[in-house]
């Protein structure tokens, strides 16, 4: 028998349905078809659709359904309008679990004590902020970009960019430098890189990274409106900066951001100065990522933040409900919440009356309302062992070789 899921869960489901673009799946006469979230409002929602949904009229109900993490959901809603690729529809009433599949999540159960703490060292630094969390695992480190000492590595980024540059400029945000310029400002506000392929063309349409890293034309675009350009004159505002990038003899552009964990703490730039010379390609942009990121890397283990690291602590968060590959719970908001950022990772302490498990955790996606936070964690270490107790504790019966298949996965 399905479940139906509380309001304020339900909001949350249907909130990073709208922000991820999840798949959604609706079945008529034997034909699948695939619909995404496109608007969301407290009343309606807004789907589009992929191609066009045969013999569908307004007042009709609509059966819907998506994979949540290895949970099916589903929730029912009735057309209102119909335009072009577009669905509107009224706000579902409940979403529901549907409960025929072993790995779903389900409320804790009463004995089930949980403590977080932070994975790894964490700072608190003077440098700005973005809404993201770039962990980098030391084997990634390791396996990347050779070298035996700091030195020798600011000077292989120094011969690399003079091979694939006119002009070449490094920034860190230090000794109180702000960011200034737009490019500045939209790097530090995104934590995504700054391209344009030429100044006789346009900023990218599209991003072609699957985890998004470049600003497109739409993001910048929305960047002018937000700095209060009306408008009727944002197309004008941005063909006019290229404009003069030509202007001052830029002709392809390159502002790719140097991250560590939640913070920005500067940027690589360069440029060409001869329209001989082609844009540049993405082969470089992934370079040159890959150099920023080596870059803030070896500024840790050369204690470059040390003066930020802090000291460990641990919270007990509310926990809304658990499965054997990840938990959702819940934190009043404080200044924790706004460190608790996607792609952060935690350290799990289950307690339970016969054992102590100890498990990884990555927070995903991260919700906030305005009491508290929600935060979706998938568990990416945990021992079999303890994978098999913790799984037997939640959902009361042993299990499976096909749990164990389908967790093989996921833990």
């Amino acid at each position: 028998m399905a479940i139906p899921i509380k309001r304020i869960e339900k909001d949350f489901r249907l909130k990073l349905l709208f922000v991820d673009g999840t798949p959604i799946v609706y079945i008529r006469n034997k034909e699948q078809y695939t619909l995404t979230l496109d608007k969301l409002f407290k009343r309606q929602l807004v789907f589009k659709i992929k191609k066009p949904i045969e013999g569908l009229k307004v007042n009709q109900k609509l059966d819907l359904s998506f994979d949540f993490y290895g949970q099916i959901l589903t929730f029912s809603v009735e057309v209102t309008g119909i335009k072009s690729r577009h669905i509107i529809t009224t706000h579902p009433e409940f979403l529901y679990r549907d409960l025929d599949r072993s790995y779903y999540r389900v409320h804790a159960p009463m004995n089930l004590h949980m403590q977080f703490t932070y994975s790894g060292d964490r700072y608190s630094l003077s440098f700005p902020k973005v809404n993201e969390y770039l962990h980098i695992s030391e084997e990634q480190f390791a396996k990347s970009i050779k070298y035996n000492s700091f030195n020798e590595l600011v000077d292989q980024i120094s011969t690399w960019l003079k091979k694939h540059s006119s002009n070449r400029k490094l920034v860190i945000f230090k000794d109180g430098l702000k960011p200034d310029t737009i490019e500045e400002r939209l790097l530090v506000e995104t934590g995504k890189s700054f391209y344009l392929p030429s100044s006789l063309g346009s900023l990218l349409h599209e991003d072609p990274y699957p985890k998004k890293r470049l600003i497109t034309e739409e993001m910048f675009k929305q960047y002018l409106e937000s700095i209060w350009v009306h408008p009727m004159f944002v197309d004008d505002t941005c063909d006019q900066f290229i404009k003069e990038k030509y202007i001052d003899g830029v002709f392809s552009d390159l502002w790719v951001p140097i991250l560590f964990q939640e913070y920005v703490i500067g940027y690589f730039r360069i440029w060409t100065s001869s329209e001989l010379k082609p844009p540049f390609s993405f082969d470089v942009i992934d370079s040159l990522y890959q150099y920023s990121t080596v870059l803030s890397s070896s500024l840790k283990v050369n204690g470059y933040f040390e003066s930020g690291k802090m000291k460990p602590s641990s919270f007990k968060g509310s926990i809304f409900d658990i499965s054997a590959s990840g938990l959702l719970f819940t934190y009043p908001h404080s200044a924790l919440v706004s460190s608790l950022l996607p792609d952060s990772e935690l350290s799990i302490t289950f307690k339970m009356p016969r054992r102590t498990v100890i498990a990884k955790a990555r927070i995903i996606h991260r919700f906030i309302d305005n009491i508290q936070g929600f935060f979706g964690c998938k568990f990416i270490e945990m021992q079999p062992e303890d994978q098999r107790y913790l799984f037997e504790y939640i959902y009361g019966r042993p299990l499976t070789d096909e749990d164990t298949r389908f967790l093989a996965g996921r833990v």
